[in-house]
């Protein structure tokens, strides 16, 4: 009886990671998170409500690279610009989301 419970376990678990966003999965791999696996989801929801999925991929790569967003904000590009509001807006939703 065992056997099938761990196997529902294991594919929930798998099935959990699997449905993470890109923000939530870069949050969980950043050191900067320290396992809070709950912080890293409410800060997808934010990204859900306030960036397209190509705008969270590419947000999500400012975890493992911070000098790319700061290129982004001194960018002079229109496109770089637009982005980066849409990020900060973001940014702002996930602070008023996620406070704990």
């Amino acid at each position: 009886m065992r056997t099938p419970l761990i196997a529902l376990g294991l594919m929930l678990a798998t099935s959990t990671t699997a449905l993470a966003g890109p923000i939530e999965s870069a949050c969980n791999a950043s050191a900067r998170s320290k396992g809070d696996r709950a912080m890293c989801a409410c800060i997808q929801q934010a990204a859900d409500r306030s960036l397209d999925r190509a705008e969270q991929r590419r947000a999500a790569r400012f975890f493992a690279e911070p000098d790319q967003a700061q290129q982004v904000r001194m960018s002079k590009s229109a496109s770089d610009n637009e982005f980066w509001a849409r990020y900060r807006a973001f940014g702002d939703m996930a602070e008023a989301f996620c406070a704990r």
